[in-house]
């Protein structure tokens, strides 16, 4: 692999409002659906290995930007928040005064989504990294902004807490890459209209 491009899914109403959306499977919304679309000049050149996340924000940005081929990853998923699901930071700070999930993390939700570590997402975000790097060129993968965080934190080979000092909007592009064989960022959290030439 000599580059990954990282997008993350365009706008949904609960992205916008701010709440935790970890595995709740929610849509775009026509923003995101226009955030989506604009990321179409990024992915002219073909990729060797395309992985997307299974949450239909970031299959159908994938689709909208013209991702072709791609493959569904399960270790793409969100961030499981347990029982911080659905609620604001502010929210929550009303019961965990000054929280912080890179700090503190989540608390136990249901039998189905009982939240997760940070070091619980890095290992996901290592089985990633590791498939992208058998690819032969050129790797771009689908997902969602605290993931993408922690994988990158990790392509650095930083503790996935460190995912915290990368802040990530919806609708971006990132590049990752290498410099003198040292994995490096080459791009972050970049609006499409900043595009180079």
């Amino acid at each position: 692999m000599n580059e990954m491009l990282l997008l993350r899914h365009g706008e949904t109403e609960w992205s916008k409002a701010g709440k935790h959306t970890g595995r709740t499977d929610l849509p775009l919304t026509e923003h995101g659906e226009d955030q989506a679309r604009a990321l179409a000049p990024l992915v002219k050149e073909p990729f060797d290995l395309v992985l997307v996340s299974p949450a239909q924000r970031a299959r159908r940005t994938a689709d909208l930007a013209g991702l072709t081929g791609y493959q569904v990853d399960e270790d793409m998923w969100e961030w499981d928040y347990g029982g911080y699901e659905g609620i604001t930071t502010p929210e929550i700070r009303k019961t965990r005064a000054g929280w912080y999930l890179w700090r503190d993390g989540v608390i136990q939700g249901d039998a189905e989504h009982p939240g997760e570590s940070a070091a619980q997402v890095g290992a996901r975000a290592d089985r990633v990294i590791e498939r992208a790097r058998q690819a032969e060129g050129r790797v771009a993968l689908v997902a969602h902004g605290h993931f993408l965080r922690v994988l990158a934190a990790r392509w650095l080979r930083l503790p996935p807490e460190d995912g915290r000092l990368l802040r990530l909007d919806t609708g971006t592009y990132s590049r990752l890459g290498f410099e003198h064989a040292e994995p490096v960022l080459m791009a972050w959290n970049a609006p499409v209209n900043s595009m180079a030439g």
